[in-house]
């Protein structure tokens, strides 16, 4: 079964409930804040894809203190964007949080564009972080499809327990059809759904009871049935590349000078996999090699 684009309620009647339940109950962010700005908002919005809230607090603070404004993280390594991202998971992000800093301050004297054609042109940045970028720092009027978002929409509108594996043209439909008409609502609607996600119509263990729209879930009203599409795959971590490349990457992000060989081949014991891994790296532009067989983060 598919997402349909009906919706089982007047859109409007939606709006009220879900915007007023996340004025009691949004968590205080400090992407949320006023002095966040929108370069604040950009960072969190590349910081929060796949990995939790909790495990981003620390390093988004790290970073704004460290590169308050795109300029800065512009003109330090790009190796340095990849130290500083820790053990975030997905590095790549922070090379490309670099490039977006580096056109941020070539193309616009260092400020993060209001204009959604041009939050999108920038590197490294999809439909959903330039319609973020834009509702959340810029207060504008765009459909925000995050998991959590497309989950909500997928059980109240749709009536289905989960929304598809990708994000399909009837669930873009689907959500410009519930926004709200003026620009600041749409912006609130966009923040409080997703809230509502993560928080209460979680992809497990959802809360009901809490939920300010249940009396009209499609899905709460046709009794919960069971997700009929493809099966949900949970991610595997241990013993995979992903894991060699991270053990690779800790070694070169605290060492202070280029790395040898050796250093990294005590780090994973099958030497294929770990030099599969160290070429990924290497490909990905995450790590550069040096004449001497030697390795640093990129300084380029």
């Amino acid at each position: 079964m598919t997402a349909t684009t009906s919706t089982p309620t007047p859109p409007a009647s939606l709006h009220t409930p879900v915007i007023g339940w996340f004025e009691q109950h949004a968590r205080d962010l400090p992407w949320r804040r006023p002095e966040a700005g929108a370069w604040g908002v950009m960072v969190s919005e590349f910081m929060l894809q796949q990995t939790p809230v909790s495990r981003v607090l620390p390093v988004y603070e790290q970073w704004l203190a460290r590169w308050p404004r795109p300029a800065d993280l512009a003109a330090d390594a790009p190796g340095e964007a990849v130290r500083a991202w820790g053990r975030l998971g997905y590095p790549r992000r922070a090379l490309r949080l670099h490039g977006a800093a580096q056109a941020i301050t070539e193309r616009h004297g260092g400020d993060v564009p209001s204009e959604h054609n041009q939050l999108l042109a920038l590197p490294g940045i999809g439909e959903y972080t330039a319609a973020a970028v834009a509702s959340f720092a810029y207060g504008q009027r765009h459909a925000v499809l995050d998991t959590n978002v497309r989950r909500v929409f997928a059980r109240a509108a749709a009536g289905i327990q989960y929304p598809p594996n990708a994000t399909t043209a009837a669930e873009r439909k689907l959500a410009r059809a519930l926004l709200p008409e003026e620009d600041e609502r749409a912006a609130r609607w966009a923040a409080a759904t997703m809230e509502l996600g993560a928080l209460v119509c979680t992809a497990k263990n959802e809360d009901c009871s809490r939920c300010p729209i249940s009396g009209q879930c499609a899905w709460l009203l046709a009794g919960k049935p069971a997700h009929q599409g493809p099966p949900r795959r949970g991610q595997t971590y241990a013993g995979t590349d992903r894991q060699v490349r991270g053990r690779l990457l800790a070694v070169l992000r605290e060492a202070v000078a280029p790395v040898g060989q050796s250093a990294l081949d005590a780090v994973w014991d099958e030497p294929v996999q770990r030099a599969r891994a160290l070429d990924g790296l290497v490909a990905d532009g995450l790590v550069e090699p040096l004449p001497d067989g030697q390795y640093r983060l990129p300084l380029t």
